[in-house]
Formats: structure tokens, sequence, C-alpha cells
């Protein structure tokens, strides 16, 4: 994968020990018979982060995720959890998943749920469990199949939590809420993860969720990881520059920098960069959110990627001790 030589410093120390890693990936690709969903993925997540995994439909974010928790297996490279390589048995006790669906049995009742995650996990937190469902007031004897879909997702993630992983697998997990149960289950999830040290690695096309949440990035499109780092990293490594046009074009200047996207409406033209020096005082600059170095970044996928300090484990420092 080419990334640009300049790499910002994340708060992580380089080159920890494995176990610093929640998800450490070499060269991972994934091939179905349509074509390759994944490659050459490398990249690490440091333990205790919060990650939106952010990407269009088709990107590779479900394939990642199932490649973490076990549901596909890599045509290359390798992936590791905490270490352990992330298909060994030895690492299923460490992480829980959430699919889109979150699939329950319907006729079981809430009860018979959590009953058959204690059976199931051998480090199961059944008070923790009990405690998240009735937190939502969902009665023990009601059935999986008359619950709402706040309701389904909370017993969902009481499962999820029960397990007691170090690593939550998270794909698309409130996509089927209305704004008040999303927010209700967003909420849920940022208590549980924060008091339990918990590393979340979530999908989500819902970017102001991703920006009240979040911590941590990754970015795949076509395929390829495009950003990886801290949030408090990668969004001042950008900058919103706007000013005059030049024949209805962004002045030649700016390509001394690394331009990501540009747009010109009328006379001005605006445009994200990651600055190489100092920029035209002609310009007018201010530091773009989150929302706006992704939607770049996704509207423009063929731009440099990025990953800033340890995410990055292929970068001067971070090899693997």
């Amino acid at each position: 994968m080419g990334i640009e030589g300049k790499r910002v410093s994340d708060t992580e120390l380089p080159g920890g020990p494995p176990g610093a890693w929640a998800l450490e990936a070499r060269g991972l690709g994934k091939r179905y018979r349509r074509g390759w969903a994944l490659r050459d993925c490398s990249f690490r997540l440091p333990a205790g982060r919060i990650c939106g995994l952010v990407g269009p439909n088709g990107a590779g974010k479900t394939t990642l995720l199932k490649l973490a928790a076990q549901q596909a297996t890599a045509t290359e490279g390798r992936l590791a959890t905490f270490g352990v390589p992330a298909a060994d048995s030895a690492a299923l006790p460490r992480f829980a998943y959430l699919g889109q669906d979150k699939p329950l049995f319907k006729r079981f009742t809430v009860a018979e749920t959590l009953r058959m995650g204690r059976e199931l996990n051998p480090r199961w937190d059944g008070a923790e469990a009990e405690r998240i469902v009735r937190a939502g007031d969902i009665p023990l004897d009601a059935r999986i199949g008359t619950l709402s879909g706040g309701q389904h997702t909370r017993v969902a993630f009481a499962l999820a939590f029960g397990k007691r992983p170090e690593l939550l697998l998270l794909d698309e997990p409130m996509a089927d809420l209305d704004p008040v149960a999303r927010d209700e289950m967003s909420g849920l999830l940022m208590a549980e993860a924060t008091e339990r040290g918990t590393t979340v690695l979530m999908s989500s096309h819902v970017l102001t969720d991703l920006e009240d949440m979040c911590d941590h990035l990754l970015v795949v499109a076509r395929g390829r990881l495009r950003l990886a780092g801290d949030v408090d990293t990668l969004v001042p490594a950008h900058t919103l520059v706007t000013g005059l046009a030049e024949d209805g074009r962004a002045p030649a200047a700016l390509d001394a920098h690394t331009v990501i996207e540009t747009r010109v409406q009328g006379r001005q033209f605006h445009a994200l960069v990651r600055p190489a020096g100092e920029l035209s005082d002609d310009w007018e600059t201010a530091e773009p959110s989150m929302e706006e170095v992704l939607l770049a970044h996704l509207r423009a996928p063929d731009a440099p990627a990025l990953l800033t300090g340890a995410s990055d484990p292929d970068a001067e420092g971070n090899s693997a001790a």
C-alpha cells in the first residue's frame, strides 16, 4: 500500500507489545468469486479505542468485521486479535460480534436467551446481562419476536456485553432504529464500553453518531484502507482552504500540498488538503470537522491514504517487538 511519507504521531506508544493492539492486520485480503472485497490492508487498532469503521456500501467494512469475528477466512495476509491469530480458537472468548441483522431466536423468551448466553460462554456475566435488559424495562418472560427494534437491539447488546469481551465488533448495529432508540443504544454502548475498557470497532453510515462516539477511525474504500488513526490526530492533519479560482479551476499552487478534494463554485474554489508547508496568505483556512474529512475522503477514494502514528505497522519505529 502506498502511504505518503509524512505521518503524524498518535498518543499511543509505537512498537508496543502485541497485546497492546486489539487488532493488527498485515497485508490482509479477502477474495470472493466476484473479486477482491478487501486487499492489502495493514493497520493497528490500539486497545481501549472506540473506533468507527467508515466506507460506502461494498467498500469492505463487513468483510473486515467478519474476518475479525471468524465468520470468514482471509485469502492473504494475517490478522491478530490481542496478539492471537484471529482465526485461532483461543481468540474466540476475547471478542463479541453483532451482525447487521442481530439474529436471535424469535420463539425464545428474553430469560431463555440470556440462559443460552450463559451456557455458551464460560466467562458469562449474567448479572451484567440482566442489568442491561432490566434497564430497558424489558420483561424477562417476553418473547424475542414480540420486542420492538430498540428492545431487540438492547437484548443483543446484553448478550454481547454478558460475554465480557475485550473487543466488540458491531456491523451497523443501530441502522434499523428510530432516532430515540438509536440515541438510547448509543448511550448504552458508550457507558458499557467506557466502564469496562472494551475496545469497539463499529461500522456505521451515520457520521454524526461517529463524531459523538468515536476517538479512532478506520476508513475503507474500494476494498483498501484510506485512513487510520486517532480522531484528534487525523482531523487536524487536514485543512479547509477557500480562495479565488484561476480560470475556473483551483490555483496551481495548491498542488504543493496533498489535495484530497477540490470544488469550484463561481469565482471561488473550496478544497480539503493536508498541508505540506505554509499555505498562501491569499487563501482562507479553517479546521474541518470529522464529518467534513470523512465525506471528502469518501467522495475521493483515490486520494492519498494516511495512517497516523502507531496505526501504521510499517512506519519507522512501529515494527513489532
